[in-house]
């Protein structure tokens, strides 16, 4: 169906819960990727990079805080007048085996000299996507067997950190031998393994912060529930990443992202999250800990489809003592140059890349010209 002609059947007079999941099932069939209420003006659902009208009239302010209150919880709307914006995940299900999942941002905006409420809603898949389909390197897919410490996939919003998680969560709690507990912190929870084949493991899902407060306090959670494998959303602050590293030093394997421009950046903000005084002491602790650094951004292929990039670096007992050698201001350095021994950097994934059809040499010149330093990676 054409964008234009996206229409939601007998519209209601007033959007109920009901309506509403009926309305994001046919937002869903009829192929759009994110859907946007917001009072005082019609549904809006992008569809193929359009943005097309899926009701006739604007929807009042009582319709979008029941709307609301019925995605997070009695509280909402209290929450986002206070100047709150919430994340969160919904599910439409419609029989056992039939459910959809989005993605929920909800923020305040200005309406007619008052607060009104958008709503943005983003199509997700339950099911994690297959490891194979991520196309990671052997030596990537053997530092993903390591029993304990941390796995830090980072990148820019969007870059497919959290699809890259689920894809290695699922393949490990799909195997016979795994025997994992695993427990997750996310905010919002993305993907679901509900649907996954757990021969002999179990995964807990928690989101943040509607059922605990904080990835710290997930954290502290995890510890009183003998996991086998911890994720946590995201290393953010100081607290969270100090929460990382004991329970990592505890034994556990614990999966994280962070926000960053590379691999050797990565290691560079949670070093500096920390006070000065505190540095040296904290560097030694993230080194010892951390297993492996995964950095990812997606650029466009030969056939217009994004696909990822990456850049990693194993930290093995080698580059840990390299690493300790050298004083806190030449780190990034010597973790680019550790990259090329122990690692891929960005610019050699990406001529292999080129070399196999699937990017331009123009997105090879990008990367090769950010590894030089000429410019910054985004």
């Amino acid at each position: 169906m054409a964008a234009s002609k996206l229409r939601f059947p007998d519209e209601p007079s007033y959007f109920t819960p009901e309506h509403l999941d009926r309305m994001l099932v046919f937002c869903f069939k009829n192929g759009s990727s994110d859907i946007t209420i917001q009072t005082g003006e019609s549904v809006f659902a992008e569809v193929e990079s359009r943005q097309c009208r899926v009701t006739e009239r604007g929807l009042i302010s009582q319709e979008v805080q029941d709307l609301i209150n019925h995605i997070y919880g009695p509280n909402a709307t209290a929450l986002v007048n206070s100047g709150t914006d919430i994340d969160t995940s919904y599910v439409v299900k419609v029989s056992q085996k039939e459910f959809y999942r989005f993605r929920v941002n909800v923020t305040p905006c200005a309406f007619e000299s008052s607060v009104g409420i958008q709503v943005t809603l983003r199509i997700i898949s339950s099911l994690p996507p297959s490891l194979e389909s991520m196309n990671l390197t052997p030596d990537l897919l053997e530092y993903l067997k390591l029993p304990q410490g941390i796995f830090v996939v980072s990148g820019a919003t969007g870059s497919g950190k959290s699809t890259l998680l689920a894809s290695i969560i699922g393949d490990l709690v799909s195997r016979p031998e795994s025997n994992l507990k695993v427990l997750t912190y996310e905010s919002p929870i993305e993907y679901v393994y509900e649907n996954v084949l757990k021969p002999s493991s179990i995964v807990s899902q928690t989101e943040i912060p509607r059922y605990l407060p904080s990835f710290v306090a997930g954290v502290r959670n995890a510890l009183r529930r003998k996991p086998g494998l911890i994720l946590v959303g995201e290393a953010r602050d100081r607290e969270t990443i100090e929460a990382v590293i004991d329970a990592a030093l505890t034994g556990h394997p614990v999966y994280t992202t962070v926000h960053s421009n590379g691999v050797a950046d990565t290691l560079r903000r949670m070093i500096t999250i920390f006070p000065f005084a505190e540095r040296d002491s904290r560097m030694c602790d993230l080194l010892e800990s951390t297993k492996v650094i995964l950095w990812q951004t997606l650029v466009p292929s030969i056939t217009g489809r994004r696909i990822p990039l990456r850049e990693y670096l194993h930290i093995s007992n080698e580059v840990r003592d390299a690493l300790l050698d050298v004083s806190p201001d030449l780190i990034v350095k010597k973790i680019r140059d550790l990259i090329e021994t122990h690692g891929r950097s960005i610019d050699q994934d990406a001529r292999e890349k080129h070399e196999q059809g699937l990017i331009t040499k123009e997105v090879v010149n990008r990367f090769v010209a950010m590894r030089k330093g000429n410019v910054g990676l985004s």
